[in-house]
């Protein structure tokens, strides 16, 4: 039996980067912990409404809906994109960023990272903090023996015909690029020893890696690292804040199940014509539908069709169980709920890990994938019928939801978590001269 822990988690991205953080939060508070999140200012009122302890960390960038959009086409190019947010809004910032979680983590007993808070591993090691790592999709370990599907490099899942020798090799050699000259400078005015690449094996904790994301989704490599343990996705509900809009409410009452099309809370802010030609594709189909627009900028100027409503956002639980099928961007959060849901998805990457996630979707038989430049009202409307009529998709999607609903991502990353802190526990008591083995090894 431990004792109450406070336990910092630090994150930073989009909401899918911050709601399964929250669920651990919500998971380690019902069982008497103290957790504290610590991530960018952007999201203080939405921790504090949730009643999480709050910790900004910078870099504080803004709402997006008050960033340049010249910006954010930057971040979400498929090619440049990673590149672009590594070494002009993250790498510059480390040093901030470390000063910050820094004196988050005083008196914690127990540090959480997200793959790319990159002072977090900094601040663990230097202050000599049991530390648990975290990934959010399969992407992150870069496995020859499950190919990645990158965005600027759509030909290099053909590399798995060459065996996973000839990959891993290719894969060293890649990992070489995502090393930062500050950052190295500054880990080594630390005085930390090089773990490599902060992108790829350096994010991880050599204690305990939680994969969190379902086992259906991807199963562990021979060349994941050895402490790496899959949870589940932790789906955090966030029934506080989002309630469903009544004029949406309504019209899903009023006739049957529809399309939602969404990108999710970042590729919206790129949307470009993805809305348009979804209300076009739901007429050729036929079909209701309901579009996720994030932003009045991405209203349209024409009045809808009865058949057709636009709302900022509304809660997926309530709002999938329904809908028919979902058009959405592959971002993990939301292929997840997708899953969850129970009903087919046409996925429509934009950048980063979003074209590996359809992939993984996509085996499970229940998805369908669409490259972006190829999002056309005619292709739309001839996958979403695919998905629809043929009766194969709709009970894949329903045997992928039963087996989902079955597992608790946050449960088992609490877990996890406990028994690191139960393992350091047994540590001090036992004191230097007897040996202690972790238990998550």
């Amino acid at each position: 039996m431990i004792g109450r822990k406070r336990i910092v988690l630090t994150t930073f991205g989009s909401y899918g980067d911050i709601h399964p953080y929250l669920a651990i939060a919500a998971e380690l508070r019902s069982r008497g912990h103290h957790p504290v999140i610590a991530t960018s200012e952007l999201y203080r009122e939405k921790l504090l409404a949730g009643g999480f302890d709050f910790v900004s960390v910078r870099p504080n960038i803004p709402p997006p809906q008050e960033q340049d959009p010249v910006m954010m086409e930057k971040v979400m190019n498929p090619k440049s994109g990673s590149g672009y947010l590594l070494n002009e809004m993250l790498f510059p910032f480390v040093r901030d960023g470390y000063e910050d979680l820094l004196q988050a983590v005083a008196g914690a007993d127990l540090l959480l990272t997200h793959p790319i808070s990159f002072a977090g591993p900094l601040v663990a090691q230097k202050a000599g903090l049991p530390w648990v790592s975290s990934v959010l999709a399969p992407v992150s370990f870069m496995s020859a023996y499950d190919m990645p599907a990158p965005p600027f490099w759509p030909w290099m899942r053909h590399l798995q015909l060459l065996g996973p020798r000839f990959v891993a090799a290719f894969f060293k050699q890649v990992k070489k690029y995502y090393k930062n000259k500050d950052y190295e400078v500054f880990r080594e005015e630390l005085g930390l020893p090089d773990r490599g690449s902060p992108v790829f094996e350096g994010q991880h904790s050599p204690t305990l890696i939680l994969a969190l994301f379902s086992a259906l989704f991807a199963q562990p490599q021979p060349d994941w690292p050895p402490q790496a343990r899959v949870t589940g996705f932790a789906f955090y509900d966030g029934r506080n804040e989002l309630t469903m809009p009544p004029e949406l409410t309504r019209f899903l009452d009023d006739g049957p199940p529809p399309v939602v099309f969404t990108l999710g809370s970042s590729a919206v802010w790129v949307a470009r014509d993805f809305y348009r030609e979804s209300i076009a594709a739901a007429k050729l189909l036929g079909r209701r539908a309901v579009l996720l627009i994030g932003d009045e900028r991405n209203q349209l100027r024409e009045s809808l069709p009865p058949e057709i409503i636009a709302v900022n956002y509304a809660p997926f639980e309530a709002l999938l169980a329904h809908a028919c099928a979902m058009v959405h961007h592959g971002g993990v959060g939301t292929t997840s709920n997708g899953l969850r849901a129970g009903i087919p998805t046409l996925i429509v990457p934009f950048a980063f890990d979003q074209p590996d996630n359809a992939a993984h979707a996509a085996r499970l038989g229940c998805s369908r994938t669409l490259p972006r430049a190829k999002y056309h009202a005619a292709r739309v409307a001839r996958e979403l019928d695919i998905l629809l009529t043929k009766p194969e998709h709709t009970s894949k999607a329903r045997q992928t939801s039963r087996l989902l609903r079955m597992e608790n991502g946050a449960r088992v990353a609490a877990d996890l978590i406990e028994q690191v802190l139960q393992t350091e526990d047994v540590a001090i008591a036992a004191g230097p001269e007897e040996p202690v083995y972790a238990a998550c090894d």
